[in-house]
Formats: structure tokens, sequence, C-alpha cells
């Protein structure tokens, strides 16, 4: 369940960041609401997952795969550019979660 709990935990994440973006510096109030609602539940869910989860591994998946989303997203979203070195560093992201992952066991 850990692993659901992170995975909700990274959708929020997501969201969070792609709303901060459409807050426009918090000017906006429904973006803002927006962007709060999803930041209070990407910690909550976060803090659901590491109770079974190590605070590194969860934390780091959570940011990484987070962070990932976050820029392809952004890409198809606000037309954000991926350039090849963007995706060498996704890949890096993406094998360093699997590995901790992996190494978290079940």
């Amino acid at each position: 369940m850990h692993w659901i709990y992170l995975l909700i935990a990274i959708v929020f994440e997501i969201a969070f960041a792609l709303g901060t973006n459409a807050t426009k510096g918090f000017t906006r109030l429904w973006p803002s609401v927006f962007t709060l609602l999803a930041a209070a539940g990407g910690v909550f869910t976060l803090s659901l997952a590491l109770r079974t989860l190590d605070v590194g591994v969860g934390y780091t998946i959570w940011t990484g795969i987070g962070s990932v989303g976050t820029v392809v997203l952004g890409a198809l979203i606000y037309k954000e550019k991926i350039t090849p070195p963007k995706l060498v560093s996704f890949a890096a992201i993406v094998a360093g979660a699997v590995v901790l992952r992996l190494a978290a066991g079940a």
C-alpha cells in the first residue's frame, strides 16, 4: 500500500508544480487554491508512504519522478522544450528511482 500512497503523492507533486506556474505568482485565486490543495495532498500522502518506506527512498522517488512528470507535462501543457541533455537527465532520475525501489524491497 505504501507504493500506492507514494504514487498518489507523486501525482499531487506534479499537480502542485504545474499549478504553481498557473497561479501567476499566487495572484489568481482558483489556481492558487488548487496548488495549495495539491501541495497539502502531496505531503499528506507522502507521509502515509513514509510510515513504511525509508525517508531517503520515499522522498527521493517522490521528488525525482515528480520532477520528470512535471517536465514532461510542462512540455505538453506549457510548450516547454525537452532537449537531449534533459532526456539524459530524466533517464538518470528514472534509473535512480528504479534502483532505489529495488533496494527498498517490497
